[in-house]
Order: C-alpha cells, then structure tokens, then sequence
C-alpha cells in the first residue's frame, strides 16, 4: 500500500514513517509550511515558528535516506486565517483558546486533500500522533457504523483529546502507528535505526513560543488584578497573558495564601484571583460540539461518561451530560473540577473512546 505520512521533522513522525516503510509499505512523506515571517518567533520549543524550515529540512533528508517521496505544502494562509485569527479573537475575548483543536481537523488531517491536489498519489494517511482507531463494528468500536477514536495506549502521551472534532471520513482514513507504543519506545527505535539526532529532539511545548502580544496583534495593556470584592492587589501587563486556574506568574505576592486566576475580564482590563476553592466548578455548558465516535444524541439525551477539559490528566469519571438543543450539552460533575476555562474543549470519553467535545461556553 501506497502511504502518504504527515511529517514534521520530529521522532513521532519519522518512526512513524520508518515503522510503516519496514511493514512493506511504500511511503511518501508530506511536510506542511506554515511559517511565512509575520511573526518574530522564539525558541525551538513550538510546533509553530521560524525553527519550521530546518524542521523540513530534516523531513526531507530522511526522506532521501530512505529513497522516500517528499513534499513541501504551502498552507501558511490556511493556518493563520483557520488557527490564528479565531484564537486571536477568542484570547480577546478573556477566553482560553486551544489552537491545536482547530489545526487538526482543519489542517493536518487535510494534508491528503493537499496532496492529492498537488498531484500526489497515495491509498491511505498515516501521522505519528498517540492515539488509535477502532473499525465499525469491531469490538472496541461504540456504534457498528461508526469509526471510534480512542486514547493511545500511554495515557501521558494520548493525543486524542486535540483530536476531537475529526470527521469521520477523516478518522476512518487515517493509521496512528504510534498509538499502541510508549514515547520511549518511540526514541529507542529510532536510535536503534540510526536516527540518534531524531530520537534527541524535544517535544514542543507550545503552539508558540514568542512574545503572546505578536499573535493577539496588541502592545502592553495595563491592568488592575483584583480579587472578588474588588479590592486591587497588583497590576497585569496584558489580560491575555493569563488563563483561568493559573497561579504563577499572575503578578501577586505577599497574601499569606496561593491565589487563582478565577476571572479574566477583558471589558474592565481585569483579571480577578481568589483562593482556590473559588476556581472550583460542578458544571459546564459546551457550544459547537462534534460527536465523533458516535452519532449526535437526540436533545435530552443524558451519557454516563467521563470528561477532560484540558488537554492534561486522565478523564474525570462519573460525569453525566445532557444534550442540550443546538448542538451543545451541560456537563455536571459532582466532585468538581477545578480551572475550567471558557474557550478550551470539554471532550467526552467512555472509557477509551471519546464521544465528542465541544468549546467551553460556561463553567458554575
């Protein structure tokens, strides 16, 4: 079978690729460029800057090792008016925006229309995400005519989560080689193929990692930080630069207790702490959702689940949600969660199978 594999330059995807070429696999690798200069970028530690152009570099010098096709994409317009810019309005808006929800099912799982627009030929799309897939009625599957997406089997590494709001002709498209391994047998098969440089390089940890007012398109904007009577306690250099839940950092000291950011309020240029207690939520509203693994409920509907929402940790369990008319649903959870910021996604799960997410609307 002819392959198409989304590389980046990093050890997940060029294992990933290496795994499939010694399966017997012909492989073609495909690199999308996303950096155009706009911004002045960081370090090396995001998928997103200047570092982009030694990344497929290394792409295509694995590629020709191999005797491996490679191609370059030109999506950099794509991503800034598909990623940037709704997360620059919705970070303006006091919310907490996760850019990598939105570049995967509207960039990188688009690859294959790119590429077969550039004349590549191929029979299926590999990436070096951790997460796996199941069959229509296959036993992990959730409804018989439905491909699942399900976590990878390293839940420190599981992707699926930023992955869930694919489309089901993208889901049942799509091999994850990498969703049954553990990150360190990841680097040690491609140390033990020759790739020590490949198998040495960082995660990222960020989207991106240069000054945040380049990407919101705003200088300093100074503001009060106060708690919930109002009484100030320090000043912010921009409301942007926090997220709900965050405690270092926020530009307060000396209260004789750790204080959360528990409002961002960008009408005000405020930003509002507490203790923690007060960042802890029973329930949530969520907008917009894609449901994944299984076909949308019928409004009422209540699922017995469990739910992230952040990208971090395990699901918490014993959630029940109800669907809500016009494509959204109230999550309650008895225990609490804490930190939960409008903006980022509240993804669904049944026990590895995520059900589907929507963006935080609310949190009380």
């Amino acid at each position: 079978m002819r392959i198409l594999v989304g590389m980046s330059g990093g050890v997940d995807s060029t294992a990933a690729a290496l795994m499939l070429l010694e399966g017997g696999h012909e492989v073609v690798g495909a690199t999308m460029m996303l950096w155009d200069g706009r911004y002045r970028g960081g370090g090396r530690d995001a998928c997103f800057g200047p570092g982009e152009t030694e990344d497929a570099a290394a792409a295509e010098a694995f590629c020709r090792r191999f005797g491996i096709e490679h191609v370059r994409l030109d999506r950099a317009a794509l991503y800034d008016a598909s990623v940037i810019a709704p997360w620059r309005a919705a970070t303006l808006m006091g919310r907490t925006p996760n850019p990598c929800v939105l570049c995967n099912p509207l960039l990188k799982f688009t690859i294959p229309d790119a590429a077969r627009a550039a004349g590549v030929r191929f029979d299926a799309f590999a990436t070096g995400h951790y997460a796996r897939t199941a069959a229509p009625g296959s036993s992990e599957a959730i409804v018989p005519e439905r491909t699942a997406l399900l976590r990878a089997a390293e839940s420190a590494r599981d992707q699926s989560y930023f992955m869930h709001r694919l489309s089901q002709e993208q889901l049942s498209g799509v091999l994850f080689p990498l969703g049954g391994m553990a990150k360190a047998q990841v680097r040690a098969f491609a140390r033990e193929h020759g790739l020590g440089d490949v198998a040495a390089k960082p995660d990222s940890q960020d989207f991106y990692s240069g000054d945040k007012n380049e990407l919101v398109g705003e200088e300093d904007r100074p503001g009060d930080i106060v708690d919930q009577t109002g009484r100030v306690l320090g000043r912010h250099s921009g409301f942007w630069k926090v997220t709900i839940g965050q405690r270092k950092g926020v530009g307060v000291s000396g209260t004789g207790e750790p204080l959360y950011v528990v409002e961002i309020d960008p009408i005000h240029n405020r930003v509002v702490v507490a203790p923690r207690p007060a960042i802890v939520r029973h329930r949530l509203v969520a907008e917009n959702v894609n449901w994944v693994s299984i076909a949308p409920p019928e409004p009422g509907t209540r699922l017995t689940c469990s739910i992230k929402v952040r990208s971090v940790g395990d699901p918490v369990p014993d959630v029940e949600a109800e669907i809500l008319p016009g494509g959204a649903f109230r999550a309650e959870f008895p225990r609490g969660i804490a930190g939960v910021a409008p903006g980022q996604s509240a993804v669904l799960y049944r026990g590895d199978a995520v059900l589907g997410g929507g963006f935080i609307s609310s949190a009380f």
